[in-house]
Order: structure tokens, then C-alpha cells, then sequence
């Protein structure tokens, strides 16, 4: 397993990846908004946007810059899930959401691929010095939560997200 940046040789399976979502009726996080720009824009400029996503000088707030990778299993070249880094905190991510989004299809779930995942994503964070990274998920959702947990990340507050209309934690996880 490998997190690899998004390029164009990976158009369809990115649209596969998404349809599998659609098709299961599962929600979808960390894919840098890339589920929305299948639906209304195109893989092309979605790209386009992920770079400028990276571009921390002249980002427009609220926006934050961000990294966004595959995760890629290497026998076969399937995207396993998505995973989206935010390299600084607004107030809203601070609050609700945090450093880190990610995602994994529908049919490769409970499979350790998310905390493995998570892990990879903890290790670019470490890199560019983040020390303490955030992370919030549906209180319902025990599979991420005990993925964030196998992580060291530790629970610092529940709380009703009128934004999302769920009951979220978040953790903290120190690096």
C-alpha cells in the first residue's frame, strides 16, 4: 500500500472509486471535494484544483491549503481510499472537522486499510510539523473512531454539530 498524489493516469479509477460510494449509498470524506467535481465539473479540473489546493501563499480564506493522495494497493493499482491533510486549521476545522479526512470504498472496509492509512497520513503530518493533529467523526461511526484510536488518538470532546446535524468527537492525536 502506497498514498499516491493524483494524476491523470488514474482518471477511471478515481471515477470507481466514487461510483462505489454512490452505488452503496456511503458517505463520502477526504476526497478533496472530488466526488463533488465528478458531478459538476470534470477529473481534469479537479486535479487542477488539489494543486492549487497545495499553494499556501496565495489560498483564499477561508480555505486552507491541503494535500490529498490515493491510498493505493500496489498488486493491482486499485484506490483503497482517499485521504485529505489540512496544513492549517480555520476556525471551522478547528471546531468541527480537523487536520484530517479520509475514506475507504465501500467493499475493502474492515480490512485495517483505514488505520493503515491513517498512519501513512500521521507520518506527512509529522514531516511537515504538525505536532498535534485533530480529527473529528460521527459518534455513531465506532469503525473510525476505533481506527483513531488505534492511532493514539484521544478523545477530547463530544459535541452537536448544527452544520452537519450529528452528534461528533474529536480526538487529538500527539506526534
Amino acid at each position: 500500500m502506497r498514498l499516491v498524489f493524483p494524476n491523470i493516469s488514474y482518471k477511471e479509477k478515481a471515477i470507481d472509486y466514487i461510483n462505489e460510494f454512490i452505488e452503496y449509498g456511503s458517505e463520502i470524506n477526504g476526497s478533496g471535494s472530488l466526488d463533488r467535481y465528478l458531478e459538476e465539473e470534470t477529473y481534469e479540473l479537479w486535479l487542477e484544483k488539489i494543486l492549487k489546493d497545495m499553494d499556501i501563499a496565495n489560498i483564499k480564506k477561508p480555505r486552507v491549503p491541503s494535500l490529498t493522495y490515493f491510498y493505493v494497493r500496489e498488486e493491482d493499482d486499485q484506490i483503497v481510499g482517499m485521504v485529505n491533510i489540512r496544513l492549517a486549521l480555520n476556525d471551522f476545522l478547528k471546531n468541527e472537522a480537523g487536520h484530517i479526512g479520509y475514506s475507504v470504498r465501500p467493499t475493502q472496509r474492515r480490512k485495517h486499510y483505514a488505520t493503515d492509512m491513517l498512519s501513512e497520513a500521521l507520518k506527512v503530518c509529522k514531516t511537515i510539523g504538525i505536532r498535534e493533529v485533530l480529527i473529528s467523526c460521527d459518534k455513531e461511526n465506532i469503525a473510525s473512531a476505533g481506527v483513531i484510536l488505534n492511532c493514539n488518538g484521544v478523545l477530547k470532546n463530544e459535541f452537536h454539530s448544527d452544520t452537519f446535524d450529528e452528534d461528533l468527537q474529536m480526538y487529538a492525536i500527539n506526534l
